[in-house]
């Protein structure tokens, strides 16, 4: 059994890794992210803005995301974002009709 403890510094670590892995693969973009997994690096940014605020720490929705990109976020997106293509725009509609 583990302590609460060792379970926060192991969900620590796989957080880490996911935010290293989406670096690493900078060419999936967050429509393909948001049709196949309904979420994405700005859903993340989210999460990690509430998270902070549960527990009284005031951190912006900006800051948050530059803390899941690794760079201010027009940064990232000017230099990996692709526009969405009427396919993508699509198949995100369809995803968003099912939830």
């Amino acid at each position: 059994m583990i302590s609460p403890a060792e379970r926060i510094e192991i969900e620590a670590a796989v957080f880490r890794k996911l935010i290293a892995h989406l670096d690493e693969n900078r060419q999936v973009q967050n429509i393909d992210m948001m049709i196949l997994a309904n979420f994405c690096r700005n859903c993340l940014g989210k999460w990690y803005s509430a998270a902070a605020a549960e527990r009284g720490i005031e951190i912006e929705y900006e800051q948050a995301r530059e803390a899941i990109y690794g760079m201010p976020y027009d940064d990232w997106k000017n230099a990996h974002q692709l526009p969405a293509s009427a396919a993508q725009l699509e198949s995100l509609k369809a995803r968003q009709k099912t939830i």
